[in-house]
């Protein structure tokens, strides 16, 4: 889910495509530096206004540049925001110099917030996988909700370990779990795959500290107090829709035999830390950020005075300190003390911040994009399209990250790119806290729906379970369409509440 890569399955890249591609490349450079020529100050005695047929034009050829760099020329999602974001500063007739600088002013202002939330919460979970805490969750859930209603103890746990640990990872590790359920009850792997997927899905596609809804967060201005609130409101019905429920029923409709998956040995966890130990330090951020929000908007509301205690919750519940303790709980007491010596903590700190590199950077590279759309005065254009659109913000909001999750299949570069879009058309609306927050989520189920073969996750979920192209289509986009519309309509709904 978090690789940025496109799967090599989806485009063939036969000769005539890869032609019209480099074709269609060329003849948009070509409208971008006419556009440049015809309208950039160098060349003209007197400022020159860019048309609107202009603007939308670039704007429009922008997103399928984006899309035919990243899915025909395989050109990583970083490089390809970045070329894309020059494209359209040169295609609107900005100074070379201001492009530049957007550039440099969208990657800071983005990365300043987003760096250090993503860097501090993948070695958390770092800490948290190595230590045998998602073990840990998902064992005792099972025992306390029992056998029969193992699939509810799955997508809890699920739930819980994609907070602090990424998607592919908290699957791989919980996987052996399903395939011992379902070979002990005799039922198939779906039963209890799905379950668990739906629950690390949600999570991961709605709930911060997870990578996502952070970027999301910080492009469109959200806070992450509230981005929280509605995501575990909006996630926990979600994920039973597209747990229990959904795989009750395609677990009836395709049976995968668990023994091929499982040996007679059993896998023994040793010394595994207690669920109260783990949940309560996943907990603390949570808490500490949701108590900062409470407060702030209280104080802003006049339910309580500004001053001290504000500024101090203020303070404790910024994400930065908030991730920054936890984060140095559980080195001393999942890693120090349960025997971790010192060189293996830094070494998984470091392992962590591998993977956490390339979503920062892509992050980055759509706060350049957001940066260059509102700098080239398509932010405007667009905000006043919209303004005029009888659908509101929530609703494009869904619809530009579908299209782009459906046609190249990244979820993290839909969730960027429908944020860098639709950034600069929410300042000409005046919308609150919650109502940002609700739009982070509509982009974030967007930027889930049909998972297909362009999608890294889908040949995840379909090796591990060993299931045919078709059966994983039938079962894991489908769930994926359930979180995204749920998702998405369980935030229109409270829209029109906040």
């Amino acid at each position: 889910m978090e690789n940025i890569e496109v799967s090599k399955g989806w485009t063939g890249g036969n000769s005539l495509k890869k032609i019209s591609s480099l074709g269609f490349v060329i003849l948009s450079i070509f409208i971008a530096l006419r556009n440049f020529f015809n309208y950039a100050d160098y060349f003209n005695d007197s400022p020159k206004t860019v048309p609107v047929g202009s603007l939308a034009l670039i704007s429009l050829l922008a997103i399928v540049v984006l899309l035919v760099l990243v899915l025909f020329f395989k050109i990583q999602a970083f490089i390809a925001l970045l070329l894309t974001s020059m494209f359209v500063g040169v295609g609107t007739g900005m100074p070379l110099g201001d492009v530049t600088k957007s550039i440099q002013n969208g990657m800071g202002g983005t990365l300043g917030f987003v760096a250090t939330v993503v860097g501090l919460g993948a070695i958390f979970g770092e800490i948290l996988e190595a230590s045998g805490g998602a073990q840990a969750l998902s064992h005792t859930l099972i025992k306390r909700f029992g056998k029969e209603k193992a699939s509810w103890a799955l997508v809890m746990a699920g739930f819980l370990v994609a907070i602090p640990v990424f998607f592919d990872v908290g699957f791989i590790i919980l996987v052996p779990i399903v395939y011992s359920l379902a070979k002990e009850s005799k039922k198939s792997i779906l039963f209890y795959g799905i379950p668990l997927l739906a629950g690390l899905a949600v999570t991961h596609t709605f709930i911060p500290p997870t990578p996502g809804p952070v970027a999301v967060a910080e492009i469109v201005g959200a806070d992450l107090g509230w981005v929280i609130f509605f995501g575990a409101i909006i996630g926990l019905p979600t994920a039973i829709l597209a747990g229990p429920i959904f795989g009750k029923y395609i677990g009836e409709k395709i049976y995968l035999d668990p023994s091929k998956f499982l040996d007679d040995e059993k896998t023994e966890y040793v010394e595994l830390p207690s669920f109260k130990m783990v949940s309560s330090i996943i907990a603390i951020p949570l808490f500490l950020i949701l108590a900062n929000t409470l407060t702030t908007t209280m104080a802003k509301k006049g339910i309580i005075p500004g001053g001290f205690l504000v500024d101090l919750f203020s303070f404790l519940g910024h994400p930065f300190f908030a991730l920054s303790l936890a984060t140095l709980i559980a080195i001393y007491f999942l890693g120090l003390k349960r025997g971790f010596s010192k060189d293996h903590i830094l070494n998984l700190s470091t392992k962590a911040l591998g993977p956490a590199g390339l979503i920062i950077l892509v992050t980055g590279a759509g706060g350049v994009f957001k940066q260059i759309l509102i700098d080239s005065g398509i932010g405007n254009l667009l905000a006043q399209k919209i303004a005029s659109s009888p659908l509101s913000p929530i609703v494009l909001a869904f619809i530009i990250a579908s299209i782009v999750r459906v046609t190249q299949g990244s979820a993290t570069v839909s969730m960027i790119t429908a944020a860098g879009i639709l950034a600069p058309v929410m300042e000409a609306f005046d919308m609150s806290a919650p109502q940002r927050a609700l739009i982070v989520i509509s982009i974030a189920s967007g930027a889930t729906i049909l998972s297909h073969v362009n999608d890294s996750g889908f040949w995840l979920v379909g090796r591990y379970f060993g299931m045919s192209e078709k059966d994983t289509l039938k079962s894991w986009t489908v769930m994926e369409t359930i979180i995204a519309i749920s998702g998405f309509g369980f935030a229109w709904i409270l829209s029109m509440f906040f």
